[in-house]
C-alpha cells in the first residue's frame, strides 16, 4: 500500500514507523528539513521538504497513485486542504486528517466533510480521542489501562503488580486451576521496560505491567485476583480546563452523575469559559502547583486527580503534589515519550500518551479487510487487534494449536454469539468469530503476511 503522511512530527513519525515496518510504500512531507532528516535517516521512508498543501509537493510524493493520505501536521487547515487536494486534483481513495480546533468539530457543520464540499473520510481529534481515553480508565480504579473490545464484550486491562498482588510468583498454567470460571488470559507483560509475551510456565513477578483480556462481566472479579477492589471514584479533581480537560468534564456530567468534579485552570479567559459551558462541575481559576490553590479544591479528599494542562512537567509535578496531599491515585497526561518510562516509578499510577493514543486511533482505520479495532500497547510493544474471522482463514476449522501462529502472536479472546470463549490450544475458531489477538512489534509484518489474503485481516 502506498501511504503519504504529511507532518513529520512525533505523531507522524510513529505512523510512517509503523507503516514502514509492515513493508508499505512510505512518503513523508514536512516544511522542516531538520525533521525531513530525521525521519528519512531513521526509517525506510522517503521524506520530502515542502508545504503539504501544495498540489506539486503532493505530485512529487506521489500523489498520482496513492492508497491513502493521512494529514497530521501541526495546522488543521493545511490537513483539511491537504486532503482536498489529494481528492480533488489525484483522487486518492482514503483520506485522513487530523484536526484539533473544536470550532471544525461541532455537528451542525458535520455536512462539512462529505464528498461534495471538503472530503475527509476521517477526522481524528486527538483531544476527544485522549479524553474518551482517560474516562475509560476512572471507570476501572487500579488498571493503567482499559480497552472495551468486541461491542464491549471483553476488555483488555493492564494491571501494575506490586509485593502485595496475590496471584505473583504463580506459573500462568496454575491460574486456570485456581479460578476456573474467570473467563480471563494474560497477553503481554512488561518487565523492566522489556516486553514478554508469556508462556505458560512463565510467572508474574512484582513490578510488572501486566496486559490481559476478560469477559466484561467479570472485570471486578479479575481485579480482586490482582488485589484491586477500589470503588469508582466519586470525587474527581481536573488540572487543566483545556479541550480535553473540558470535554472530561461534560462526559463525567453526561454519564457518570454521581461523580463530584472540580476542575483548576490557570488561564482566567478559559475558566470563565469552562464554567459557563458546565453545570455543576465547579471550575476554580488558579495555578495547579499552588498549594493554597489545592486546598481549597479540597485535594485531600479527593480521590482520583486527572493533570492534562498543555505541559508535561506541570502534570507530573501537579499530580505528585496532588498525592503528597493525599489524593489517591494521579492519571497524568505526558506527551514526550521519554518521560513515560520514568514518571510510573515515581508514583504516578496511570499515564496517558496522546501519541499512542492518536496512531493507534489512525492505525484502526489504516489496516484493511475485517479489521475492527487496533489499539498500540505502549511504545515498541506491540498491538491489540480485533478481527472477524473468515472462512479461509487458517485459524477456521481445526484447534489453535495446529494454527502456526508466528511467535509473538498470541490470542486473547474469541468472542461467538455475543459470548466469550476463552481459547485454548484445543479450541476450534469458526467462522465469523469476532477474534481478539495481541501482536508483539516484531511480529505484526508476520501476523500481516501470513493473513494478507486468505484472513482479509490486514
Amino acid at each position: 500500500m502506498k501511504v503519504i503522511v504529511c507532518g513529520a512530527g512525533q505523531v507522524g513519525f510513529n505512523i510512517a514507523r509503523y507503516l514502514a515496518l509492515e513493508g508499505n510504500d512510505v512518503t513523508v512531507i514536512d516544511q522542516r528539513p531538520d525533521l525531513v532528516r530525521r525521519i528519512s535517516d531513521g526509517l525506510d521512508v522517503q521524506g520530502i521538504v515542502g508545504h503539504a498543501s501544495h498540489p506539486d509537493i503532493l505530485e512529487k510524493a506521489g500523489a498520482e497513485d496513492a492508497d491513502m493520505i493521512i494529514a497530521v501536521t501541526h495546522a488543521d487547515e493545511v490537513n483539511m486542504v491537504s486532503c482536498q487536494i489529494a481528492h480533488s486534483i489525484f483522487d486518492v481513495p482514503t483520506k485522513i486528517a487530523r484536526v484539533r480546533d473544536q470550532g471544525y468539530l461541532q455537528p451542525i457543520w458535520a455536512n462539512l466533510y462529505t464528498r461534495d464540499h471538503m472530503p475527509i473520510d476521517v477526522i481524528i481529534s486527538p483531544e476527544i480521542e485522549v479524553a474518551r481515553a482517560v474516562t475509560r480508565r476512572l471507570q476501572v480504579p487500579g488498571a493503567f489501562e482499559m480497552i472495551p473490545l468486541v461491542d464491549g464484550k471483553v476488555k483488555l486491562l493492564g494491571v501494575r503488580c506490586d509485593e502485595e498482588c496475590p496471584i505473583v510468583n504463580t506459573p500462568l498454567r496454575q491460574l486456570t486451576q485456581l479460578f476456573p470460571e474467570l473467563d480471563m488470559i494474560i497477553v503481554g507483560i512488561l518487565r523492566d521496560d522489556l516486553p514478554i509475551v508469556p508462556s505458560a510456565d512463565d510467572q508474574m513477578l512484582p513490578g510488572d505491567e501486566v496486559y490481559f483480556v476478560v469477559d466484561s462481566d467479570q472485570v471486578a472479579r479479575a481485579m480482586a485476583t490482582f488485589g484491586h477492589d477500589e470503588p469508582e471514584a466519586r470525587r474527581l479533581l481536573i488540572f487543566g480546563g483545556g479541550n480535553i480537560g473540558l470535554f472530561l468534564a461534560r462526559e463525567i456530567e453526561r454519564n457518570h452523575p454521581w461523580v463530584n468534579a472540580k476542575v483548576i485552570e490557570m488561564d482566567p479567559d478559559r475558566a470563565e469559559l469552562a464554567a459557563s459551558e458546565l453545570g455543576r462541575t465547579v471550575v476554580l481559576h488558579g495555578d495547579v502547583l499552588d498549594s493554597d490553590i489545592l486546598e481549597e479544591a479540597n485535594v485531600a479528599a479527593t480521590e482520583t486527580v486527572v493533570a492534562v494542562t498543555n505541559d508535561d512537567e506541570t502534570n507530573i509535578l501537579a499530580s505528585l503534589l496532588a498525592k503528597r496531599y493525599g489524593c489517591q491515585r494521579a492519571v497524568t497526561l505526558v506527551n514526550k515519550g521519554t518521560y513515560e518510562p520514568l514518571v510510573t516509578n515515581l508514583g504516578i499510577d496511570v499515564v496517558v500518551s496522546p501519541r499512542n493514543i492518536t496512531v493507534s486511533t489512525i492505525l484502526q482505520h489504516v489496516r484493511r479487510g475485517r479489521i475492527h479495532s487496533v489499539h498500540t500497547l505502549r511504545e515498541g510493544f506491540g498491538e491489540l487487534i480485533e478481527a472477524e474471522a473468515m472462512e479461509t482463514s487458517p485459524l477456521v476449522g481445526s484447534p489453535i494449536k495446529d494454527a502456526k501462529l508466528p511467535s509473538g502472536v498470541m490470542l486473547g479472546a474469541i468472542v461467538r454469539q455475543g459470548e466469550m470463549v476463552v481459547p485454548h490450544g484445543d479450541t476450534v475458531v469458526q467462522a465469523n468469530d469476532r477474534v481478539v489477538l495481541f501482536a508483539a512489534k516484531e511480529s505484526i509484518r508476520k501476523v500481516e503476511k501470513l493473513f494478507s489474503v486468505r484472513l482479509e485481516y490486514f
